[in-house]
């Protein structure tokens, strides 16, 4: 059995008392133009109800963040994994994936959804040989940043 499997990662929403840790998490300089930081993206999930940020634990651990929702546009009620990110401490380590993966069990069961969609900039191959291998699919479209739209169907189980 693999590390990774044994790893305890659960989520944890955002409060008052792991807000600020939560905050402090970091990228590397070439991977900041890809994601906002995580004090805008609480910001705006502060401003906007749809957003549901969450802190990423490895155990006791914080190593990333996401943040998922439903847009109101240009469709509304599509199901947006639209932040994802690992504190670059912890990168390489396979976190990226396990994150992935575990998110969107949680949406599977948390959210009346049978897609999740996400926006990847064609720039950031990392990300999007992630998203692909556990089964995100380019849908030919581009959000109002102009990056690449990506998908991902449940499976009817």
């Amino acid at each position: 059995m693999s590390t990774e499997n044994l790893r305890q990662l659960h989520f944890e929403s955002v409060n008052d008392e792991n807000r600020k840790e939560i905050e402090s998490l970091s990228l590397f300089s070439e991977q900041v133009g890809f994601i906002e930081s995580v004090s805008e993206c609480l910001q705006e999930a502060d401003e906007l109800d749809i957003w549901r940020p969450v802190g990423i634990y490895d155990g006791e651990m914080l190593i990333g963040f996401a943040m998922y929702g439903y847009f109101p546009e240009p469709v509304p009620g599509q199901l947006w994994l639209d932040r994802l990110l690992i504190d670059k401490k912890y990168q390489g380590r396979g976190y990226g994936r396990q994150a992935a993966l575990s998110l969107l069990d949680r949406l599977r069961l948390e959210c009346q959804s049978d897609t999740v969609y996400l926006s990847v900039y064609k720039n950031n191959p990392h990300a999007i040989q992630l998203y692909q291998q556990i089964g995100f699919h380019f849908n030919g479209e581009h959000d109002t940043k102009g990056e690449h739209i990506m998908e991902y169907h449940f499976q009817n189980v």
